[in-house]
């Protein structure tokens, strides 16, 4: 199977992107990038004194993603990204078109169940909310999926491959 340009795992804090992410690397062969290592540290700072990022904050985030993306173009890759708006989405589809998204879903007390139990990590529980109200999900015209974080990372990694398929059928 020939995978899109760049597999995106997107969603809220706490559904399970980089270990999603990483299963679906590695089913894949292909490298896998953590968003979190793009913030630049005003961006860490800012959210763990519990301060939600702006759109200025960011750009430059979405930028280096993107350029990541770019470079992973031609041989495939994937990178965890929340993605959270239409417009950061379009910001990565521009440096990278051909981006297919993986949108991990699920309901407010199962991801902030999450949350509270992961240790040492700069995102606030008191940030989902935030999040949750910033997001916009996948619209009809976007390549990707959404899928319910509920399975474990495994099965969710084979939902995605069976999706990317379906997506190379279609081109």
């Amino acid at each position: 199977m020939n995978t899109p340009q760049v597999v995106v795992v997107m969603g809220v804090s706490g559904t399970g992107k980089s270990t999603v992410g990483e299963q679906l690397a590695a089913v894949l062969g292909v490298p896998y990038a953590e968003a979190d290592d793009f913030h630049p540290p005003a961006n860490i700072a800012k959210m763990s004194a519990g301060t939600p990022l702006d759109d200025d904050d960011r750009r430059p985030w979405l930028d280096a993603i993107g350029g990541w993306a770019h470079e992973h173009s031609a041989g495939g890759g994937v990178v965890s990204c929340s993605a959270l708006k239409r417009a950061y989405r379009d910001r990565l589809r521009a440096a990278a078109p051909g981006i297919f998204f993986l949108h991990l879903t699920g309901g407010r007390e199962q991801i902030a169940e999450r949350l509270e139990a992961r240790k040492g990590h700069f995102f606030k529980l008191g940030l989902l909310d935030s999040q949750l109200a910033t997001l916009e999900p996948l619209q009809p015209d976007e390549d990707g999926i959404a899928v319910d974080i509920t399975p474990n990372p495994e099965a969710i990694a084979e939902l995605a491959v069976a999706a990317l398929r379906r997506a190379e059928v279609r081109q």
